[in-house]
């Protein structure tokens, strides 16, 4: 037997009765105010819900639900929708301006100790502060509708993109002396000049290169057990080491030293080893950066016992990016240094050079192609 309902019946009196048969019967009444009419005058005369609803051919929910309303708020508001709140306030112009001027500027500024903003802490202000400046509609903003108006502005205030600020007055004038080398190297290298009486050596040092050792050996890959080699959290830090590196620009070869320091001792040091390397090119040519070391008292005294042997070219402040050599700190980076684990300072040492070794016997020549097309030599 189905379940009998334990809401209360519904009690007219004769007029109810008589509006409610009237609407019922009505051709002119909007046809949902008939179809709840009609339920109200079934529920009225003792019919269950199951009846009405296989009567009507309607969902019982419908059915509870107008009755409900009525038992709670009477037959008119039962026959009638409710007045809903409508279309949320459109966000007006001085409105955005205000949130854009927030999302500009830093959080410290208002309170908060964040360095960019959130979406979250964002909204927050602007909730709480939007009454004092008149702006009511941004009360109850809603998150989406403030990624929104963030979008439409092309502003991210949660993120941070990094630039190089060109602090060198002379930039230009210095990068363009760095391309005209690298347009002679490009020259030289498509007529297929193997040997030329100036050897150009792109130079820079990658100090602190630390020299981390496992606690326990790596697990190493199963087939059908371990994909990848297992190795654990914690590690041992057995020091630095920096690696003093240059490449031939028109041969590929690097030439490199690994010490505890990257002193003006080590540098002369390396230039002592390339002028040992290079003893049959007339002039050695090095493209390297304002380092103190490279322009050290103790380096110029060096460079005066070997008078007209080095040419030093050097790259803008800020314009490191502009040296060739970069490109393979960048590659040792990614391919060598990223997982290395080794025991002590010594095998690092000798693990670099190895490595280097390894390159040299199948040296890449790196072609510099930014701006080429405007160099005329």
């Amino acid at each position: 037997m189905p379940r009998k309902s334990s809401r209360p019946a519904i009690q007219l009196d004769t007029k109810e009765v008589n509006e409610v048969t009237r609407i019922a019967k009505s051709r002119t009444e909007e046809a949902r105010k008939v179809l709840r009419a009609k339920i109200i005058l079934m529920n009225h005369e003792g019919k269950r819900d199951k009846d009405i609803k296989d009567t009507l051919e309607v969902d019982t929910n419908t059915v509870r639900l107008c009755l409900s309303k009525c038992l709670s708020l009477g037959v008119e508001a039962a026959l009638s929708d409710m007045a809903r709140s409508g279309a949320p306030a459109e966000i007006k112009q001085d409105e955005k301006a205000w949130i854009i001027f927030l999302a500009c500027e830093k959080p410290q500024r208002f309170g908060f100790p964040h360095e960019t903003w959130t979406l979250t802490i964002l909204l927050e202000y602007i909730r709480s502060h939007a009454g004092e400046r008149g702006f009511d509609n941004l009360k109850h903003l809603a998150k989406s509708k403030l990624w929104k108006i963030l979008n439409e502005a092309e502003i991210k205030p949660h993120k941070v993109q990094y630039y190089l600020e060109r602090r060198d007055p002379d930039f230009e004038k210095k990068m363009i002396q760095v391309l005209c080398v690298y347009k002679e190297i490009n020259v030289a290298l498509e007529t297929n000049q193997k040997v030329t009486p100036i050897v150009t050596v792109s130079y820079d040092e990658k100090p602190g290169i630390q020299a981390i050792g496992n606690t326990v050996e790596d697990l190493r890959p199963e087939p059908y057990r371990y994909k990848g080699v297992g190795r654990d959290y914690e590690y041992v830090r057995h020091g630095t080491q920096s690696l003093l590196a240059g490449i031939n620009l028109l041969t590929g070869e690097i030439i490199a030293s690994v010490s505890d320091t990257h002193k003006s001792l080590d540098f002369i040091a390396f230039l002592d080893q390339v002028d040992q390397r290079y003893q049959d090119a007339e002039k050695i040519r090095v493209i390297l950066d304002n380092h103190s070391a490279h322009v050290s008292k103790e380096t110029m005294k060096h460079l005066e016992t070997k008078p007209n042997r080095f040419e030093f070219v050097f790259t803008p402040k800020h314009g490191s990016w502009l040296n060739i050599i970069e490109s393979f700190f960048s590659k040792l980076t990614r391919v060598f240094l990223r997982n290395l684990r080794v025991s002590s300072k010594e095998e690092l040492r000798e693990r670099l050079l190895q490595y280097i070794t390894d390159i040299n016997n199948d040296p890449v020549i790196f072609k510099w192609s930014y701006k080429m097309n405007e160099i005329i030599l």
